[in-house]
């Protein structure tokens, strides 16, 4: 079951369960829309996946299963990214 982090991993953007900006790598990373767009180009810093929009749980199952609340950031590794970046910047996410 997804944690669903409660905010973005480089700015620390609130991502409330319910929020349509969150993204997701396969391992659940979790960063904000605009920081995966402009920032991170669609390629995770710690593992050179791509992003998908992080679903978003119904909220009678959140009463079940809430949403992570501890809030995990860390600073962009930019030598690690770079990497990544000329490995996988022009390679699609399913083709990595």
């Amino acid at each position: 079951m997804l944690e669903l982090r409660p905010v973005c991993e480089t700015c620390a953007k609130s991502l409330p369960p319910d929020s349509t900006e969150a993204m997701i790598c396969t391992y659940e990373c979790t960063f904000c829309k605009d920081c995966v767009d402009n920032l991170l180009q669609n390629v995770c810093p710690n593992c050179g996946g791509g992003f998908v929009p992080r679903p978003i749980r119904p909220k009678e199952e959140l009463l079940a299963r809430p949403a992570k609340t501890e809030p995990f950031t860390q600073a962009l590794n930019k030598e690690r990214h770079a990497a990544y970046l000329k490995k996988y910047l022009d390679v699609k996410p399913e083709n990595r």
